[in-house]
């Protein structure tokens, strides 16, 4: 174990043990409890620390269910025995490898606390109405008490020894390696390269990634509620990017993450997890293929979309622009060939004209529709859509013309100056 070791400090522990009497009705009792309560336990993990949430899917779920069963085990034998000799070094050893070894699944320290929280709030609701049922008195209660949170004490120090221990052999090494993976990730490299990489950093890939771009201020407080196989390149925007501008942002200051498995309705869960964050969500790729979302998620930044005060900008709510918008020299072409009748135009009298056009052609023509969303009279609408009839004549009878017009109107892209000033 690591020169800090833990197993050299558990002094409070075993006083407390020491000071406790429960009489063996009591312990009999908490003894028979003992698997329901590691169960609840475990289930409780599972349910509220999100790194955890898959976990009883694979063999980490037998690993954290025998963890907890031997820490209440070990707990029950130190409550018992009345002794403050009473050996803890096997239990701790067991915490600090189950640190080491949670370090090595990829789950952080965050994650790591707080499946300790959620254990010792639950382990205690259950252990004391265990000490309730066996009449002890409020003193012995108050004890009890002290003795379960100084032991989980000891145990969440163990395991943040064993996986501080593990960061520092073996974490910096893969952290490299992360690094190179992710870099080639948003670069759009080869499958098979990709599949190399991944398993040279010892990452269990997911079936799919999801690109989120956000203030770097902002990557901490959001990577411990995440799945564990998150990807988080150090670089920043300004280093992975291309030279296109990223508007008034400034790319050193945005991060990447890529986001394990938040498809379907994780995605929901990702969205709620960073609301007033500031966040840009690209959509959910097959993992070989993350690019895409990472290009899409950066497009959305370009064009600084928005969707309301502290929500985020989830480009799936977005995509009819962002197909308008992926040429935008096209777009700018389009416009001003469509709008052409309108050049000899005074510029405020051409822009008037053609955001009741664009409305017009929104709302298929409905006059007190197009009213009320440019917070105009009806009588108004008619006026301009007369003059728009006579500077257009028949070609706003024409399918193909009403279909150039909705795509180039459909996004909210300044015109270049088309007409006398």
């Amino acid at each position: 174990m690591s020169a800090t070791d833990p197993t050299r400090h558990a002094s409070r522990t075993a006083r407390g043990a020491a000071e406790l009497k429960l009489g063996e009705a009591a312990i009999e009792l908490l003894r028979a409890r003992l698997p329901e309560i590691a169960g609840l336990t475990v289930t409780a993990i599972i349910v509220e620390v999100p790194g955890y949430t898959n976990a009883l899917a694979g063999p980490m779920g037998a690993k954290i269910e025998n963890a907890v069963q031997f820490a209440l085990g070990g707990f029950l034998r130190l409550a018992s025995s009345g002794e403050p000799g009473t050996p803890l070094a096997p239990t701790l050893e067991a915490a600090y490898v189950l640190g080491r070894g949670e370090a090595r699944s990829g789950r952080s320290m965050d994650a790591l606390l707080a499946a300790y929280r959620v254990g010792a709030r639950v382990s205690w609701r259950e252990l004391s109405r265990t000490a309730v049922e066996a009449s002890l008195p409020a003193d012995t209660v108050a004890k009890f008490a002290e003795l379960v949170f100084a032991y989980i004490d000891e145990l969440s120090a163990a395991s943040v020894s064993g996986h501080t221990d593990e960061l520092a052999t073996t974490g910096r090494v893969r952290q490299r390696y992360l690094q190179v993976l992710s870099r080639s990730l948003l670069q759009g490299d080869t499958r098979e390269h990709l599949i190399g990489k991944a398993e040279q950093a010892d990452w269990d890939p997911p079936r799919t990634l999801t690109a989120v771009i956000l203030p770097s201020a902002h990557l901490r407080g959001v990577l411990g509620a995440l799945d564990p196989r998150t990807l988080h390149p150090d670089d920043d925007l300004a280093d992975l990017t291309t030279p296109d501008p990223l508007g008034e942002e400034d790319p050193a200051e945005l991060g990447v993450l890529l986001v394990a498995d938040a498809d379907g309705s994780a995605r929901t869960t990702l969205l709620r997890t960073l609301r007033g964050r500031q966040a840009t969500v690209g959509p959910a790729q097959p993992w070989t293929t993350v690019r895409t979302s990472y290009l899409r998620a950066l497009q959305a930044r370009r064009l600084q979309l928005t969707a309301g005060a502290d929500a985020v900008v989830d480009t799936e709510s977005h995509l009819a622009t962002l197909v308008v918008t992926s040429d935008p020299t096209a777009l700018d072409d389009l416009r001003r060939q469509v709008l052409a009748p309108l050049d000899d135009l005074r510029p405020a009298t051409a822009d008037r004209l053609t955001e009741t056009l664009r409305e017009w052609l929104l709302h298929l023509g409905r006059r007190d529709d197009v009213a009320a969303a440019l917070h105009i009279h009806p009588q108004t609408v008619r006026y301009r859509m007369t003059q728009l009839r006579q500077l257009f004549g028949p070609r706003l009878d024409d399918p193909q013309v009403v279909l150039d017009l909705t795509i180039a109107l459909s996004a909210k892209a300044p015109l270049e100056p088309a007409g006398p000033a």
